[in-house]
């Protein structure tokens, strides 16, 4: 009886830690829209992001703001046909012509096709530095995590264990290096561009669109704060060989867009870090 006894207690305590973890990262959040959270079979807490017709947009924004630092969040996206949705995980100092921001932005899809990923930096309010890439599975089927590293020398981007994106500064270009950015993760009608250029709206006969969000992770410098311990694994975080094999392997294999190869749009010149070496 009394091993029993002893047998319960451990996982009664299991249970409860796992509560108080799911607890701690969403008390970090404020939300917007309709939110609702669960606990799934493994006994995580997670937040899913609904959008209908009449609901507008859903999301959770940090109550803190971040100088630097790693973020990561694992992600299940919309199943079928979520054409004309844009789910996000992304930092940003704010909504003026100036801001600052890191996008990681998942447009939907018509059923059968590809969800592309975009990648994005904002510097001083110019937004024009995106990569997409087509994913190379199934969003929708499991939990993926999707990661920011954001240090005083470049932005990398990784989905699951693959290093997709590094984003370098260059001293005399615009970079986010002073301007706290709050993480926010969104959910929202994006027709008039998200798939194929707009040209495939929603369809609300699928609605609610439900994006559910799990195991959030941040090492950062918080503004007006210390930064966190462990902050050494990545204030100097920059991509060896055999990561730039994976970023290579993405663009040869899945990238969809690349701003540095579109000269149509920059017909005055490309921007000045396209020509330099990484």
């Amino acid at each position: 009886m009394a091993r029993r006894s002893l047998a319960l207690l451990a996982v009664s305590l299991a249970l409860l830690q796992v509560a108080s973890a799911a607890r701690s990262w969403l008390t970090q959040f404020t939300t917007d829209g309709v939110v609702r959270t669960a606990y799934d079979a493994s006994g995580q807490k997670v937040m899913m992001l609904n959008l209908d017709r009449s609901s507008g947009p859903a999301g959770f924004n940090s109550k803190e703001q971040f100088l630097y630092g790693e973020f990561s969040i694992e992600m299940k996206l919309i199943p079928g046909n979520s054409a004309g949705t844009v789910s996000c995980f992304y930092l940003s100092s704010g909504t003026d012509d100036w801001r600052d921001e890191i996008d990681m932005e998942f447009m939907g899809n018509s059923s059968g096709q590809p969800v592309v990923l975009n990648t994005n930096v904002w510097a001083n309010g110019d937004g024009k530095k995106e990569h997409q890439f087509d994913l190379w599975f199934d969003p929708s089927a499991d939990y993926h995590t999707y990661t920011i590293i954001w240090n005083p020398e470049n932005i990398l981007f990784k989905v699951d264990n693959v290093f997709i994106r590094s984003f370098k500064r260059y001293a005399d270009l615009p970079y986010p290096s002073s301007k706290p950015m709050t993480l926010h993760a969104t959910l929202w009608d994006g027709s008039y561009w998200a798939t194929e250029k707009g040209k495939v709206p929603i369809d609300w006969n699928n609605a609610p669109f439900v994006v559910s969000y799990r195991s959030f992770y941040a090492n950062a410098c918080v503004s007006g704060g210390a930064c966190h311990a462990g902050r050494d694994g990545w204030m100097h975080r920059q991509l060896d060989g055999a990561e730039w094999g994976t970023v290579r392997w993405a663009e040869r294999n899945y990238m969809r867009y690349n701003y540095c190869q579109d000269a149509w749009r920059f017909s005055q010149g490309l921007p000045a870090e396209c020509s330099r070496n990484r």
